[in-house]
């Protein structure tokens, strides 16, 4: 596949206490590495995506292309639990200089790939950019289902612009579902209003986008989303670490003034994993330059734990 390639296993590597007990496990000894890009009947797909491009082009802070191995060795030394042996590293996708709409390109066919042998996703961007190649793939696996795509994101993601960036892949996939006369189902839960120009207000009432404020979240997110769950029959969920506090998760291109504490955002989550129908996730904008002694890697891979263990 082009502009993939495996993982190093020096990446998945963490504390052996086997000699304590059979089931003494972590998640660098039950994870599937794949040295070849081939697709398995079942379990959790683990993609990089190791992109930046778009941010760049959205004049954010560089890094999130170094983002998907960091995660990986945060996430090794986890304790392996019931959900977690699913799990199997699929490798990466770069991107080559600025080319982001073919690394977009190899991604979404890579997703699309995995999807279609059985698997599941779970992608580790990279920057937002990476949503609308995740997205777009799960809209093409299952063109004759509702897929309502929800964010967990202090950004609407809906501008208008002259090249895809990472503020942009929602406005592309509202455009993807447009064109061919589907309908487009987006929730942004944790949104912030002093983030988002008025106009990314107005195109978000124009598509009818389902919001819950960063203010609102304890009080709204749990009602809004059981209406959203009502609505699919598929989920992809994208959760864009900048939701988060920039005290709880400063490693982010735009930290968050306010944000939603994590711990407000885990109920959320489980609720979508319990679904039965969540079909791919992802983390995206985290930037290893900005981390303060790998705190937010091990945040973001504690997120990525839970959705491994409560994907039902």
């Amino acid at each position: 596949m082009r502009l993939w390639q495996p993982v190093s296993p020096d990446v998945w590597q963490g504390r052996d206490d086997s000699a304590e007990a059979s089931n003494a496990r972590r998640i660098f000894q039950t994870l599937h590495r794949q040295a070849q890009f081939i697709p398995l009947s079942s379990g959790i797909a683990l993609i990089g995506f190791e992109c930046d491009a778009g941010v760049r082009r959205n004049h954010g802070r560089p890094g999130a292309a170094e983002a998907p191995d960091v995660l990986r060795k945060a996430l090794a030394n986890m304790a392996s639990h019931q959900g977690h042996e699913r799990l199997a590293d699929m490798g990466s996708i770069y991107v080559e200089g600025e080319e982001l709409e073919a690394a977009q390109q190899a991604l979404s066919d890579a997703v699309a790939a995995c999807q279609q042998s059985g698997m599941r996703t779970l992608v580790f961007g990279g920057g937002h950019e990476t949503a609308w190649a995740h997205g777009r793939a799960v809209l093409e696996a299952f063109p004759n289902e509702r897929v309502a795509v929800i964010n967990l994101d202090a950004h609407l993601d809906l501008r208008n612009a002259d090249r895809a960036t990472s503020g942009t892949p929602f406005r592309q996939l509202a455009r993807y579902c447009n064109e061919r006369a589907r309908e487009f189902q987006y929730a942004c839960f944790g949104v912030s209003r002093a983030a988002n120009t008025q106009a990314l207000w107005d195109e978000a009432e124009r598509l009818n986008v389902t919001l819950v404020e960063d203010l609102h979240f304890r009080r709204e997110a749990l009602s809004s989303l059981e209406t959203v769950l009502a609505q699919a029959d598929r989920v992809y969920l994208t959760v864009d670490l900048d939701v988060l506090p920039a005290g709880e998760m400063p490693a982010v291109s735009a930290p968050a003034a306010l944000g939603v504490p994590a711990l407000d955002l885990m109920p959320v989550i489980e609720k979508i994993c319990r679904s039965g129908k969540l079909q791919a996730a992802d983390l995206v904008e985290f930037n290893p330059h900005y981390d303060r002694d790998g705190q937010g890697a091990k945040l973001a891979a504690r997120l990525a734990w839970q959705i491994a263990h409560w994907w039902a």
